[in-house]
């Protein structure tokens, strides 16, 4: 018998739309798959050179749950470099994945029944964790007319006096939403006013665009930094999905309570991944790899874009951050393809799946009103794939 905790978690739409896409490609049916959440570069050579020279030294055994001193100082000085903060390395907290990172923050702060304010449009994952964790989540609804940006207001409305913590994600997946500093801000007075926590997922912080910055909601004051849990991760930045590296920053006590959690759950990291990774925030060959794929990512955002601008019956905000595009598509609800009525993104993505394109329904995300495309994929199969789309909707009844 199935814990009913357990039991009430939903399985990954992502991942499920990605393999009816690999099975496609598999049988020989061209797929054009917009569902990528995940850099198309490879791992860059003087990381791979670091994890070759760690099987060959021989660093292949356990290290310190909570991570090697090594990597927990490198992630320190980027701290201290590029968000201003100053963190010891005995509040880091190296963990297999931003998705264990963020499992083991939240248990560390939720009890069972606390309140989790969740803005959507959000991560498929975050209201699962909560779940697991014993939360309850509470949706903020944000929408295009605010550039799918939770306002202070309607955080403040949100509270009541089981509310816990907030969890904030930006550049935002999927959204592609920034805050700019005076909207982190004015979320920290009211989490000040109201002693909230907040999970602050910055995964996406160094793609940003459009002349926006990224600014961390542990900068605004003491505070903050003293109630805030900053989840990063080397997946995004440095195209290492696969080395399964994340980390949080968190107060002293969370940062204690999260490494003797992971001691139990999946004990340390890989040490050939935390080798790696060390490298890759201390080489100069790093600041040079997030340039390069942060100007081809800007340059695929702004082409999809603008296309997307010119299709009939869709909305497409532009996202200032990550790389993807949330489109909506209502106004083509209740319209039939091959007889079958488009009635939520999920049957949007399915027939356009019959069509050869591959994208991630909206209501995943907390909005069935959309649809996500990444462009983390060639310029050549963005224009293929959207051609693709197009032909798609206009095939619509």
């Amino acid at each position: 018998m199935v814990s009913k905790r357990v039991k009430e978690i939903c399985p990954s739409l992502t991942l499920e739309i990605t393999a009816k896409a690999k099975k496609m490609k598999a049988e020989g049916i061209s797929v054009i798959g917009f569902g990528a959440g995940e850099p198309d570069f490879n791992t860059p050579d003087y990381i791979n050179n670091a994890a070759k020279k760690a099987i060959d030294i021989g660093f292949t055994k356990y290290t310190p749950a909570a991570g090697t001193v090594e990597l927990k100082k490198a992630i320190c000085d980027k701290f201290l470099k590029d968000n201003n903060l100053v963190y010891e390395p005995s509040q880091i907290v190296v963990s297999s994945g931003a998705k264990s990172s963020h499992y083991h923050a939240i248990a560390a702060i939720v009890e069972d029944g606390d309140e989790v304010i969740l803005p959507s449009p959000y991560w498929l994952t975050y209201p699962e964790l909560i779940k697991l964790c014993g939360g309850k989540v509470v949706y903020v609804k944000a929408d295009e007319k605010s550039g799918y940006k939770m306002t202070a207001e309607q955080f403040k409305n949100a509270i009541t006096n089981k509310t816990k913590c907030l969890i904030l994600n930006s550049p935002n997946n999927p959204t592609g939403a920034v805050y700019s500093e005076d909207e982190i801000k004015a979320i920290a007075k009211v989490c000040e006013e109201n002693g909230l926590y907040v999970i602050s997922d910055e995964i996406y912080e160094k793609l940003v665009y459009a002349g926006e910055k990224h600014y961390s909601i542990a900068q605004v004051s003491d505070y903050m930094k003293e109630h805030t849990v900053i989840v990063n991760g080397m997946s995004k930045t440095y195209a290492m999905t696969g080395w399964r590296i994340g980390y949080i920053a968190a107060p002293m006590d969370i940062a204690k309570a999260a490494s003797s959690m992971q001691s139990h759950t999946t004990s340390n990291a890989c040490s050939i991944s935390q080798y790696a990774s060390t490298e890759a925030l201390v080489s100069p060959e790093g600041e040079k790899f997030i340039a390069n794929m942060q100007k081809i990512f800007d340059e695929r955002r702004r082409f999809m874009v603008d296309y997307l601008r010119k299709v009939d019956g869709i909305v497409c905000i532009e996202p200032k951050g990550a790389f993807y595009v949330f489109v909506d598509v209502s106004a083509l609800y209740g319209k039939k393809f091959q007889d079958k009525e488009i009635n939520g993104s999920l049957a949007f993505a399915d027939a356009a799946l019959a069509k050869g394109v591959a994208l991630i329904p909206g209501v995943a995300f907390g909005d069935d009103n959309c649809i996500r495309l990444s462009y983390a994929i060639s310029i050549e199969d963005i224009k293929e794939g959207l051609d693709r789309l197009t032909a798609f909707i206009k095939e619509l009844k």
